[in-house]
């Protein structure tokens, strides 16, 4: 679908949008660390696995080819034995990464905050409780 053929402009908040599918690949659970590696530069599929703590082949590979079907990785096959294939951001992907690094760092920069209400939460709900 094209953005022009919608009957009005994309509102990520409109249950029919298309924006939600995107942004929802974006910010997947592995889809913001995968953007996040490549800006640091190409990498080979394993590379990037062991670069991607903790996933899973499968769901690797699931995200690149969505990422890369969204136009934000580029996959470069050289026909070489054996076979390389490196991936890359393109400069769509490129602008996508540095967006989710900054709520990365921003998340890691506040995470004492977090355990802190975290924390004032659940004492509250355990006083409720007795």
């Amino acid at each position: 679908m094209d953005v022009r053929e919608l009957d009005s402009p994309p509102d990520v908040n409109r249950a029919d949008c298309p924006s939600r599918l995107v942004l929802e690949h974006v910010t997947s659970r592995w889809g913001v660390l995968v953007l996040a590696a490549l800006l640091e530069h190409a990498y080979r599929f394993s590379e990037l696995r062991r670069r991607v703590g903790g996933v899973s082949e499968k769901m690797l590979a699931q995200t690149l080819q969505t990422l890369e079907r969204d136009g934000f990785i580029h996959r470069d096959a050289k026909p070489v034995i054996p076979p390389r294939v490196d991936y890359s951001l393109t400069p769509l992907g490129r602008e996508a990464a540095e967006q989710v690094w900054a709520l990365t760092r921003w998340v890691e920069g506040t995470l004492d905050a977090v355990f802190d209400a975290r924390a004032a939460y659940d004492g509250a709900r355990e006083a409720q409780r007795v």
